[in-house]
């Protein structure tokens, strides 16, 4: 069972989230209404994804999820907020969030948008997503210079660099799995396997550095 944590400010909101993921068949393990409380409590609880809000006293939400995802590369953060703001969508991106929902979704779509972090899967508001792509693109169109004692980049495999290139075409694990008909796991596998490999913490620094590359129009 996929352990959530639910962090809002307003308590009917984040109650009535935790409510419908808990009636879903996630494990709500912890919940917090500030910024400090969401950091202690899920050091404690340890979720497997984060259900995050942006606006929080004490401690902004971006701020939050850069230091837990820096103490476990391996959580999910999904922000559900009510802004759609695109410089609040890219803080939330850089910080390490997996993926980005506005508070419109319908609980359908909330339940089936954790789901989809919880595989690591980048879920955005629709809309989003090609304005996260675009902004990776700009910066890949001008990458910090490299450092002169910069070790070369590790070697990946034939496949582990054939799903990068699907990763970074922004396909599914699942819509990878079926290109290259081999198992979702197979493909969870590989993508772990390449974050080890490259020193990533999440797809969406793995989407930059594919992009980077060029492997998006390979």
């Amino acid at each position: 069972m996929v352990k959530v944590m639910v962090v809002d400010d307003h308590p009917m909101w984040r109650d009535a989230v935790a409510r419908d993921l808990a009636a879903a068949g996630y494990d709500v393990v912890a919940t917090a209404g500030d910024g400090p409380q969401a950091v202690r409590r899920a050091r404690a609880a340890l979720p497997d994804v984060l259900v995050l809000d942006l606006n929080l006293p004490g401690l902004p939400g971006a701020a939050v999820c850069k230091q837990l995802v820096a103490d476990r590369p391996e959580l999910r953060v999904l922000v559900l907020s009510a802004s759609g703001e695109h410089a609040d969508v890219l803080e939330a991106v850089k910080s390490g969030a997996t993926g980005y929902l506005l508070k419109s979704a319908s609980t359908e779509e909330l339940v089936d948008a954790v789901r989809r972090t919880a595989v690591g899967d980048p879920v955005f508001t629709p809309g989003l997503a090609g304005l996260v792509l675009g902004e990776y693109r700009r910066l890949a169109a001008d990458p910090a210079p490299a450092a002169p004692d910069e070790p070369r980049a590790p070697r990946l495999t034939d496949r582990e660099t054939e799903v990068l290139r699907l990763v970074a075409k922004g396909l599914s694990y699942k819509q990878i799995a079926e290109r290259l008909v081999i198992s979702h796991r197979t493909v969870q596998n590989h993508v772990q396997n390449t974050l080890g490999k490259l020193q990533l913490h999440n797809r969406v620094e793995l989407v930059r550095y594919a992009i980077e590359r060029g492997l998006d129009d390979a």
